[in-house]
């Protein structure tokens, strides 16, 4: 009896499209109030370091002297978007996971 429930199986999906995707070729979309990444226009950046303090992980880190540099450890990041919304020149904003860092290529 469970030889023959068995080889129903085998037929009913033999007829069946496929239950998971051609991934590397269909990519599932992003869910709705997905965050994404951290993403970073540094033109626009005045170093002033608020979103380092507002970032609860400590992932931001902002050097104002002698050089401004501003740095970003992804592994850290919580994806609070915190900095974002801290950030008085907007030149934080979250992106969608698809898009590449610029460092990525």
């Amino acid at each position: 009896m469970k030889l023959f429930a068995m080889f129903n199986d085998i037929v009913r999906n033999l007829f069946r499209k496929p239950a998971t995707r051609n991934y590397p070729y269909e990519k599932r979309p992003d869910f709705p109030g997905t965050r994404g990444r951290l993403m970073i226009d540094p033109t626009n950046c005045i170093y002033c370091g608020i979103c380092a303090k507002k970032c609860p992980s400590n992932a931001i880190t902002v050097t104002r002297k002698p050089d401004q540099s501003w740095q970003f450890d992804r592994f850290r990041c919580i994806v609070c978007a915190a900095c974002v919304e801290a950030c008085p020149k907007k030149c934080l904003r979250m992106a969608p996971r698809t898009e590449k860092y610029p460092d990525e290529e």
